[in-house]
């Protein structure tokens, strides 16, 4: 609103949507509604599941270009013939708002302004919404993943308000994780599998972010 009232124009973000995946539908429809309510432009660009990589790859290069665009995002997963690294790569680290360019996750390592990674940043904005001390705390990340593990294990032990815990990451293939779960006062859940974390696995009083969506019966 400051911006329109001085008479500039709203920061527009444009999305790429390939294909008819349910999931993906709901996350563009989402982030769509997030700027019509703050006053962000956006703009949706879909295009079929046969697309091809240089094709796309053209697209995301022109909006690099584009001084009418401010943001991009390639919403996740592709379809299994296109290469996500170098499609998520090719976007302009200053427009990759998601936060997935090599640029992007190296000054956040270093502590430096960029674009964090969305769902990780979600994260730490919820334990600072509802005021959880994190400062020493014992923090167990499950799951390794470059979109939400990792980050968030790098941004919970930053020496800032809302991390500056003590962080072990954790995965599938971890064999004493009963042992460090029980240990954990914040216990983050982004594995990828429904009723991963048993009642006996944590402790009274744990904070639980959990981060999967699963449709189960």
């Amino acid at each position: 609103s400051v911006l329109i009232d001085n008479k500039q124009r709203p920061p527009h973000l444009t999305a790429i949507l390939i294909g008819d995946d349910p999931a993906s539908n709901t996350y563009i429809k989402a982030k769509v509604k997030a700027c019509d309510q703050v006053g962000f432009k956006s703009t949706v660009i879909k295009y079929p599941e046969t697309i091809s990589q240089e094709e796309l790859l053209s697209k995301i290069y022109f909006i690099n270009n584009s001084d009418d665009i401010d943001g991009l995002i390639v919403q996740l997963p592709l379809p299994k013939h296109l290469n996500s690294n170098i499609v998520t790569h090719a976007i302009s680290h200053e427009k990759d708002v998601d936060g997935f360019h090599p640029i992007n996750i190296g000054r956040m390592v270093l502590g430096l302004p960029c674009y964090l990674p969305a769902t990780p940043f979600g994260i730490t904005s919820l334990l600072e919404e509802y005021n959880i001390d994190t400062i020493g705390k014992e923090c167990l990340v499950i799951g390794r993943s470059h979109i939400v593990g990792t980050p968030i294990s790098i941004l919970m032990s930053r020496n800032i308000q809302f991390g500056n815990a003590t962080v072990t990451l954790a995965h599938s293939r971890t064999q004493n994780l009963k042992s460090l779960s029980l240990k954990a006062d914040i216990i983050i859940l982004a594995i990828g599998v429904p009723h991963f974390l048993k009642a006996d696995m944590v402790k009274k009083d744990v904070i639980i972010v959990d981060v999967g969506i699963h449709r189960v019966k």
